[in-house]
């Protein structure tokens, strides 16, 4: 397996339908770059839950798996499963997003999702974020709708706990929720370590990219 090297990641963006989103789908990757990247810059959007408790689940999570990193969170109030209803708003506020940064990466859902509204962001995020490299993530759920990843990023098994204990840890309005464990985080991290032999990893779907060999 070719691994190609991601050198020179000094901002992230992310963007999330939902608290909680990017740590289930990236939560692993964000502690692998800020470990690994000082003064990493980390920029995150989430569409649903600033007017709950939710919120501040979010911030104190992010905080955790973005350790030493300079976070700037923005949780908005938009109707949780309706927001291709607010299509209008949503485009705005990824525009405004955009505005805010140029990052070297860019975490989004997959666009093949089941959720609508992880769905409308993933369609949305090529088409401001045009000159970066978009990831999807996955979100493991009820819904059959586990993507055939192609690209990898292998994690460390304490990397891979450390996830696991801190969505158990921010994430209380979430535990019953029968899939909600540190089994099912556990697991899917294990399945996509086998998928790219590693001990555990977590996968993304790449829509394109290209790659220089030699030179500039």
């Amino acid at each position: 397996m070719l691994t190609l090297r991601a050198d020179g990641v000094r901002e992230v963006a992310l963007l999330a339908a939902h608290c909680d989103d990017l740590a289930i789908g990236a939560g692993g990757t964000l502690l692998t770059l800020a470990e690994a990247v000082a003064g990493l810059r980390v920029r995150a959007l989430v569409l649903c839950g600033g007017d709950t408790p939710r919120a501040a689940e979010e911030l104190a999570a992010l905080t955790d798996f973005c350790p030493g990193a300079d976070l700037d969170l923005t949780v908005l109030s938009l109707p949780d499963g309706r927001t291709p209803t607010h299509w209008d708003e949503v485009k705005d506020a990824v525009a405004r997003f955009r505005r805010g940064g140029d990052p070297d990466l860019v975490l989004a859902p997959q666009p093949g999702d089941a959720h609508q509204d992880h769905r409308l962001l993933a369609r949305l995020a090529p088409t401001e974020f045009r000159d970066h490299l978009v990831l999807g993530y996955e979100i493991v759920k009820w819904e059959t709708d586990t993507p055939r990843p192609t690209l990898f990023c292998q994690l460390r098994a304490d990397i891979a706990a450390r996830k696991a204990e801190l969505l158990m840890k921010h994430y209380p309005s979430q535990r019953d929720r029968d899939w909600f464990d540190e089994r099912t985080f556990l697991a899917l991290a294990r399945l996509r370590g086998v998928q790219c032999r590693a001990d555990h990893a977590e996968a993304f779907v790449i829509d394109k990219a290209t790659v220089t060999f030699g030179g500039t």
